[in-house]
Formats: structure tokens, C-alpha cells, sequence
């Protein structure tokens, strides 16, 4: 039985931070985490396909929902003329039945984004491309844009096999249990058209925060 903490609530306040910033009354905590999940699902849903979003920070005042979304895709993301900002600033209003500002900034290396690194092994998997292959070039993109160390896990009926197994690759150092240690972590599920749910994780090791 191991016990087991996901490397970014580790690091909470040392090289992490919270991903939703606000402060509520016990009456409103409920509705505002539940109008967080949904918006959250909104933004994602709209890029599942094609993988752009790095992450999503929430932040409430008293009068205003602040959207910060970090992208690799920022064109994809506004869209002509900022027709796709637009569009999610609607949906988003309706969600939090109040005024939303939403601001978009591009993150210059997405190979060092272990959400878009697993979510491209996925969508891979998903297009039957061998799981070995999909994981060596993910590993082979992250080390060359500068990453200190990468690991990758997936799990499930692998290459439509009877019996599911997981199976890892590691290149360089990931020092989970250093705390200065800057470690991004994501978990992404691939739906496979013969071989059910697998699961992939990945670890990408950036170096140390003083």
C-alpha cells in the first residue's frame, strides 16, 4: 500500500502555487468550487482534439472573475479577431452569473508542460500509434528543449494486449522527493477505440528553485 502525494500540492508555496485564488463564505464555497470545475471543463473541452492549454488560473474580487489562461496556441485560443475569446467570456458569464475579464499569455516551450506532453500521448495512443514510440519521441522533444529529467508511465491494455500492465520510461533526473525541485506533473487519459481507458503520467524535472 504506498502512500502516495501528487508533486505539485509537495511544493505548494515553494515552487508551485494554487491554480484557484479566492476566498469564500461557507455558503458560497460550495457553488464556487463546483463553478471552477465547470469552467475548467469549458475551456478544456473546447481544445481536446488539439492540445493548447498549459493551465487555468482562477481568481475572484468582490465584483470581477479573473480567467488567466496560459496557452501554447494563443492564436487558437482568440481566435479571428477575438471571436474565441469572446465566445468563452460568454459561455464563462453565464457560468458565474457575473463579469468575467479573460487574459491569455503564451508559454514560449509547450515541451516542457507535462499536461500538453501527456495529453499528446494520449490523442496519440488514441490514433493506434505504438505506446513505446509515442513515449521516446515525447522524451526526446522535452530533453532538447532544455528539461532536466523526464518520466513517463502508462497503464492499461497497451497495444490492445489481453492483460493490462503499465510501463515506464525514465531519461535524466526527477527528483521527486527534493522540495526546491521545480516538477511538473499530469495525469492524461487516452480512450482507445479496442483496448479500453489508458492512463499516462508524466513527470518533467526543470531544475532547482532557491
Amino acid at each position: 500500500m504506498g502512500q502516495k502525494v501528487d508533486p505539485r500540492s509537495f511544493r505548494l508555496q515553494t515552487s508551485k502555487d494554487w491554480s484557484s485564488k479566492w476566498f469564500a463564505r461557507k455558503s458560497d464555497f460550495k457553488k464556487w468550487l463546483v463553478q471552477d470545475v465547470k469552467i475548467r471543463e469549458l475551456i478544456e473541452g473546447r481544445f481536446r482534439e488539439r492540445p493548447a492549454i498549459v493551465r487555468i488560473e482562477i481568481e475572484r474580487s468582490l465584483n470581477l472573475t479573473t480567467i488567466n489562461i496560459f496557452t501554447a496556441k494563443a492564436g487558437a485560443v482568440i481566435g479571428k479577431a477575438g471571436a474565441g475569446v469572446n465566445e468563452i467570456k460568454a459561455q464563462v458569464e453565464k457560468i458565474v452569473e457575473g463579469p468575467v475579464r479573460i487574459n491569455i499569455e503564451e508559454v514560449k516551450k509547450p515541451e516542457l508542460s507535462a499536461k500538453l506532453v501527456a495529453e499528446n500521448i494520449a490523442r496519440q495512443l488514441e490514433k493506434r500509434i505504438n505506446f513505446r514510440r509515442a513515449m521516446k519521441m515525447a522524451i526526446q522533444n522535452t530533453m532538447h528543449a532544455g528539461a532536466k529529467g523526464i518520466r513517463i508511465q502508462v497503464a492499461g491494455r497497451l497495444n490492445g494486449a489481453e492483460m493490462s500492465r503499465s510501463e515506464k520510461l525514465i531519461e535524466g533526473s526527477v527528483p521527486l522527493h527534493t522540495i526546491r525541485a521545480d516538477i511538473d506533473f499530469h495525469v492524461a487519459h487516452a480512450q482507445t477505440p479496442s483496448a479500453g481507458i489508458v492512463g499516462i503520467k508524466v513527470w518533467i524535472y526543470k531544475g532547482e528553485r532557491d
